[in-house]
């Protein structure tokens, strides 16, 4: 089973759309709950998004990537 990493809706809007800084944990490591694995840029701030559950990360998007809200970032396995 597996859990998505999704860029978390922060405009009223929901027009958002942020830039893939760096990934802060290497692909395929193991993670634990609220680690921060994702560095994110938007137009107004710099945030992480922290990994939903315990277990192996994988990527979806690229550093660099410009990305849009709901996109899945990685997945948790």
């Amino acid at each position: 089973m597996s859990t998505d990493i999704i860029f978390p809706e922060f405009a009223e809007d929901g027009d958002e759309r942020a830039k893939v800084i760096a990934w802060l944990v290497p692909e395929g490591e193991k993670v634990k709950e609220d680690d921060e694995v994702v560095e994110l840029l938007t137009d107004k701030a710099t945030f992480t998004v922290p990994s939903p559950c315990d277990g192996v990360l994988k990527y979806n998007v690229k550093e660099g990537q410009e990305i849009s809200v709901h996109t899945v970032l990685g997945t948790i396995s």
